[in-house]
């Protein structure tokens, strides 16, 4: 059984919680870290950190801010680089299953059709990059570990797309949202609900897990503004309106095939959505 030991990395963000809700209502054991008690950033602390107790390894902890990770690159690259690929062989030796989670941004965004599990790296900012090396830290390593690629993530809680955008339709009359940027939102609760059917399904390597459908961030925008009830109108840009630090890939929507031959089809976008907007958390 695989959950008879499991350890939650990251147990303070969207996933992390999200996992914690799923084994507490299945009546699971697990153990959760935050990053205040082991800091990724510290290649030092992670080499030190004993997983040997454990049979599962959930790391759901990331550096995730795009922007930052440009002027921040080691910082960005001992988390989600780094601490990966020392946990992923600490596991190894161990002989802990590892699962760890990676991102849409390791592709260019030039594709015409969804990312394969297999399709080549070639990331267009910083945090891409450094999911990518975290990434080919995995590809040496003959064990039991699983990297889920997913994107767009979101949650009734936390800081989120869906919570930023609700939250403006509340105050503003108009919004605008890029619509040159394409691909799939992923409920956090529901990521952990497909990670879960994986790990059972006895997934290994790469996989993808996300929402079903695909859309646009201003389509994204667009149907959370309309759950809301609020009166905000949302109008479509592109991406030179909004000038970012880190360049953004226009497609990175991901192919989940192989995910729904395992377990089945992904929940709609649309569904998972309207279920969170109903259980939004107040600011």
């Amino acid at each position: 059984m695989p959950f008879d030991r499991t350890l939650i990395l990251g147990s303070g963000g969207m996933l992390g919680r999200s996992w914690a809700g799923l084994l507490t209502a299945h009546g699971l054991p697990f153990e959760a870290l935050d990053l205040g008690r082991l800091n990724l950033e510290d290649t030092d602390a992670v080499r030190r950190f004993d997983v040997s107790g454990y049979s599962l390894l959930l790391n759901c902890a990331a550096w995730t801010a795009v922007d930052d990770a440009e002027t921040s690159y080691e910082r960005c690259h001992a988390v989600n680089a780094t601490a990966v690929g020392e946990l992923a062989r600490k596991c190894a030796d161990s002989g802990v299953r590892f699962v760890t989670y990676s991102t849409d941004y390791v592709f260019h965004g030039d594709a015409a059709e969804p990312y394969r599990t297999t399709g080549s790296h070639d990331p267009v900012n910083a945090y891409g990059r450094s999911k990518a090396a975290g990434e080919a830290m995995l590809r040496g390593l003959d064990s039991d570990w699983l990297c889920i690629r997913t994107s767009w993530v979101y949650a009734p809680w936390g800081k989120n797309f869906v919570r930023t955008i609700a939250g403006a339709a509340r105050t503003r009359p108009e919004l605008r949202v890029v619509d040159d940027q394409r691909g799939r939102p992923t409920s956090a609760e529901g990521l952990a609900r497909t990670s879960l059917g994986l790990i059972m399904a006895g997934a290994r390597g790469f996989a993808h897990a996300t929402d079903g459908g695909e859309c646009s961030w201003f389509d994204f925008a667009r149907e959370i503004v309309r759950l809301t009830g609020a009166p905000a109108v949302v109008h479509p840009c592109t991406s030179d309106a909004y000038p970012r630090p880190a360049k953004r890939p226009a497609y990175s929507v991901l192919d989940l095939s192989e995910t729904e031959r395992l377990i089945g089809p992904m929940t709609p976008w649309q569904a998972a959505l309207a279920d969170v907007v109903r259980r939004l958390a107040p600011d």
